[in-house]
């Protein structure tokens, strides 16, 4: 949260030494132990300062986050390495997490069972001479090589974690290790394998469907857009009784559990991004029934939000925490989702209702900013916006043209900016209303609050139009 925080004050201020926190941060972890080198994804967190031991719990809220951030972070400065990263977390959130149903599990467990005995990190770290069984004598050697794989270890009891220090060349190492890769990931797919979480929970599924679609439509990648419908349209299906959000679900099955402030939060920043990325208006209005209950039940009298709604079981303390940490707090859930939501649908009730709910983060975010991240990131984007591309085309699908702004428009690192998209006079997205086609071809709305530019039918002007908005270019495609 506070990478996400950095990376969308540099996109508001240009300041280069937060973009350079994120680069320096976020490419420690991706080159050391903590990132799974063979299959994507995050260890819960580091246990040294140079990332090269996690615990090696892998948590879908952790993976979902990060997949947002080195996304953000490619896209604001087009690093190889970023986008191999995301690319990788999102093949692992598919691969590892996906459950039957559609939703995401929470969480690989630490440890493998061994002979009835619980040890950490078994099956991820591996000897020279495990290498060498795996590949040979001479390739396991430039394995180990590359991998920082010692013959002292650099684990437990010899072993080594993997890590991946210098990024191969393009060419014949880069595709060496490709194949490498595949080799050691189907040899450690026949280790005894970490036990699965297979607890849908509904906050840290909306992370997941967010970052998912985003990252489908980022990276040119539909199978994720498709993974994120089909989370989201499981979540709202299960999870949803009598209009009010279940926290967790297991086999399809769903708790008893009430769901809490993160909950409506997280699910709702989620399907609205899953909106801005399909045009579907069925997630808007979701996420609108979601913040209608967040606001009717869970709201406090100095406009911030208690975790547990003013229905639920009485506990001798209502609670309500402020700090951000691994994940969101629910009030800095809420305060995003209803800055996003009022941003699409110009609406001034919402807007301030993030708007309060951020100031009640004020202190903590000033005496503590480590812990107030998406606070922080949400004011980020209250401060840049409201702003937005409204993008019509003529069928329910776009065309190429259509397409073309699209693309720029996602590009846009702005934090204050919402993208719309959808065939003209779509029902139930109000961004899209009285907005016609430019002589029958697709056409973009470049908004700020109430003031819109003149409608834009090519990609280099909505560039332009973006780049003179915020004072800073758009990076190329």
């Amino acid at each position: 949260m506070v990478l996400e925080w950095l990376l969308r004050h540099h996109a508001r201020t240009g300041t280069p030494r937060a973009l350079q926190m994120v680069q320096v941060t976020g490419e420690a972890m991706a080159r050391g132990g903590v990132f799974d080198q063979l299959a994507g994804g995050f260890a819960r967190y580091g246990v040294d300062a140079r990332w090269v031991v996690p615990h090696f719990e892998k948590m879908l809220y952790d993976n979902a986050q990060l997949l947002a951030v080195y996304l953000h972070l490619w896209r604001a400065t087009g690093t190889g390495w970023a986008r191999r990263v995301a690319d990788q977390t999102a093949d692992f959130l598919l691969a590892d997490l996906r459950t039957p149903e559609d939703g995401f599990a929470s969480a690989l467990d630490a440890d493998t069972v061994i002979d009835g005995r619980s040890v950490e990190g078994y099956t991820y770290a591996w000897t020279p001479q495990q290498l060498r069984d795996a590949l040979g004598c001479e390739e396991g050697a430039r394995a180990a090589g590359l991998l920082g794989v010692t013959d002292d270890g650099t684990f437990e009891h010899g072993t080594s974690t993997l890590q991946l220090r210098l990024e191969p060349a393009a060419g014949e190492e880069a595709q060496w290790w490709a194949r490498t890769r595949a080799r050691l990931r189907g040899v450690r797919d026949n280790r005894p394998q970490p036990a699965r979480d297979d607890k849908v929970v509904a906050a840290w599924n909306g992370m997941a469907i967010g970052a998912l679609a985003e990252a489908g439509a980022l990276l040119d990648r539909p199978e994720l857009v498709k993974a994120a419908r089909a989370a989201a349209e499981f979540v709202l299906r299960v999870h949803l009784v009598d209009g009010r959000l279940r926290r967790t679900s297991r086999d399809g099955v769903v708790g008893s559990a009430a769901g809490v402030a993160d909950d409506y939060g997280n699910l709702a920043t989620g399907l609205l991004t899953l909106h801005q990325v399909d045009g579907d208006p069925r997630w808007l209005a979701a996420a609108g029934r979601l913040l209608d209950v967040a606001l009717d039940h869970f709201r406090a009298d100095d406009g911030g939000f208690y975790d547990t709604a003013d229905d639920a079981d009485l506990l001798v303390l209502r609670p309500r925490g402020a700090t951000d940490n691994a994940e969101p707090s629910g009030q800095s859930a809420l305060a995003a989702a209803l800055l996003t939501y009022g941003e699409l649908m110009a609406s001034t009730q919402h807007i301030d209702a993030a708007t309060q709910a951020i100031a009640c983060a004020a202190t903590i975010a000033t005496a503590a900013p480590r812990f107030a991240g998406w606070s922080l990131a949400t004011a980020e984007a209250l401060l840049d916006g409201p702003r937005q591309v409204a993008i019509v085309h003529a069928g329910a699908e776009p065309d190429a043209a259509a397409r073309e702004l699209i693309a720029v428009a996602r590009a846009a690192a702005a934090p204050g900016l919402v993208v719309t998209q959808g065939p003209v006079g779509a029902p139930g997205v109000p961004a899209l209303a009285d907005r016609p086609l430019v002589g029958g071809a697709a056409a973009a709305y470049v908004c700020r609050g109430t003031l819109c530019q003149a409608p834009i039918t090519g990609p280099q002007e909505l560039r332009a139009a973006l780049a003179r908005d915020t004072g800073r270019g758009v990076r190329p495609g």
